[in-house]
């Protein structure tokens, strides 16, 4: 079994889709990655998904990822004494550390580190950017801020520091609890909510040590800021544009959606673009043209993966917003004009032995009809490579290591294969990988296969070898 596209589909699961049968439904009709989300359900919950999804692989025979989303430092404003107040626009407001309840007036907000950093005419956003406060005098316990945008305000709703970079860990308590668990479990990808700047993936990258892929959340202006050295930290990318839309203006999500993708395609990273991508679907059996068109755009653009999250985790037609997007994704890679944008945003490889080898792949495969490009990895770097470069032939990767075959479901183009057998010299694995192509479904018998590996065979990051064969 095997995708009929390049690009892969995050999923979500929660209380819509926790059950073996809807799980099992979701991965037939295009899930490759399952996000267990953090920020809701307890630690059981998330091991009887975890458990499931585990039962699907082995009853499909297919490598599946499932990513760990932390939930990350959550700001919100404390409690109203009369519940919910009503803000006009021009009116003063008060916000400081006081625990008491608020009323129209002020309302506590229990974050010193927000204090610590505000200044004159900072904004904050409450409630998702409903509410627009402009700060006039501050301290270190207080913020007198005059309202620009007001509303309705209940208690507990979240804050928003746009222009500011907040004193404060990417981890909380909660997220090392739920890290430790993760790794026990043996998640593939960890996502990092609240990344604000590089130094923020170093605390996490030693908690996990490799024994998982690290997948920084964009969506704070800062980490925007810092793009590149945040890339290069990261072994993935998601392009989180819910809280991104919120701590900046919407007409500039687009254009730093693509910015991101530009630059995870150049560093040959994983990229995720994610939020409200069939939003109507929570509720309704289709998408809006509209939707259609946006993962259709992230596809054009050469995301590695689209993500589903109440679509899939809440809605009441899950298994219909797994298979829309699977139909769109097919619909934009038939385009002959995708080619043609792929091409024109290639690019130029890295000066090394393993980018020469990769381009080369993508060469061999635009001049003759190449059936497969296979590639032998243990570290999965050789897929990741050859995958940059967006051939037009699928890449069947084959490693030893099943977690690295789970951990490249992620990746544009990637068709993983566990495989243990080892490779003992050059005609041993040409014979393998023709044999491996035809049993995946990939090529029939005097089909060209194309094969990358490494000398001395077994031995992580030497890409090497090109081999020309016929299966």
């Amino acid at each position: 079994m095997h995708r009929q596209r390049h690009a892969k589909i995050v999923a979500t699961l929660g209380p819509s889709s926790s059950d073996f049968a809807t799980i099992r439904a979701l991965f037939e009709a295009g899930a490759d990655v399952f996000r267990l989300n953090f920020s809701h359900g307890t630690h059981e919950n998330h091991r009887e998904r975890y458990d499931i999804i585990r039962r699907v692989e082995q009853e499909t025979g297919r490598p599946i990822a499932i990513l760990l989303d932390l939930q990350g430092p959550k700001l919100r404003i404390g409690t109203f004494a009369q519940g919910p107040v009503k803000l006009e626009a021009g009116q003063a407001f008060r916000l400081d550390l006081d625990p008491a309840p608020g009323d129209g007036q002020r309302a506590p907000l229990p974050h010193p580190e927000i204090f610590a950093a505000l200044k004159p005419g900072t904004d904050l956003l409450l409630d998702d950017g409903k509410i627009r406060l402009r700060v006039e005098a501050c301290g270190s316990d207080f913020a007198d801020t005059r309202v620009i945008a007001g509303g309705a305000l209940s208690e507990r709703k979240g804050v928003n520091v746009p222009s500011v970079l907040l004193p404060i860990s990417a981890l909380t308590a909660k997220d090392r609890s739920d890290l430790q668990f993760g790794l026990e479990l043996g998640v593939e990808w960890v996502a990092l909510s609240f990344v604000q700047r590089p130094e923020d993936l170093l605390e996490v990258r030693a908690i996990v040590n490799g024994r998982a892929g690290i997948l920084s959340k964009l969506e704070k202006p800062a980490a925007i800021e810092s793009l590149d050295a945040i890339v290069e930290l990261s072994d993935a990318v998601m392009v989180a544009r819910g809280d991104l839309g919120v701590e900046l203006p919407a007409e500039q999500v687009p254009r730093i959606q693509k910015r991101i993708v530009r630059a995870c395609r150049q560093a040959g990273k994983p990229v995720i673009v994610a939020t409200q991508m069939l939003e109507s679907m929570i509720s309704a059996p289709v998408p809006t043209r509209a939707e259609a068109s946006d993962v259709a755009t992230a596809i054009y653009d050469g995301a590695d993966a689209v993500m589903l999250s109440a679509e899939s985790a809440s809605g009441q037609y899950p298994r219909e917003a797994v298979a829309m997007m699977d139909r769109i994704i097919a619909e934009v890679e038939g385009d002959p004009y995708y080619r043609t944008l792929i091409d024109a945003s290639q690019s130029p490889p890295e000066s090394n032995i393993a980018d020469a080898i990769c381009t080369s792949l993508r060469q061999t495969a635009s001049l003759v009809p190449v059936a497969a490009m296979v590639t032998y990895t243990r570290s999965g770097y050789t897929c990741l490579r050859a995958a940059r470069e967006r051939p037009v032939a699928p890449v069947l990767s084959i490693t030893p290591e099943l977690a690295i075959a789970r951990r490249l479901c992620l990746v544009w183009g990637v068709h993983s294969v566990h495989a243990d057998e080892g490779v003992t010299d050059v005609p041993d694995m040409v014979n393998k990988a023709c044999a491996m192509a035809r049993r995946e479904g990939f090529a029939q018998p005097g089909d060209i296969v194309v094969i990358a590996a490494g000398m001395p065979f077994g031995t992580a990051g030497t890409t090497n070898l090109l081999h020309i064969a016929q299966a």
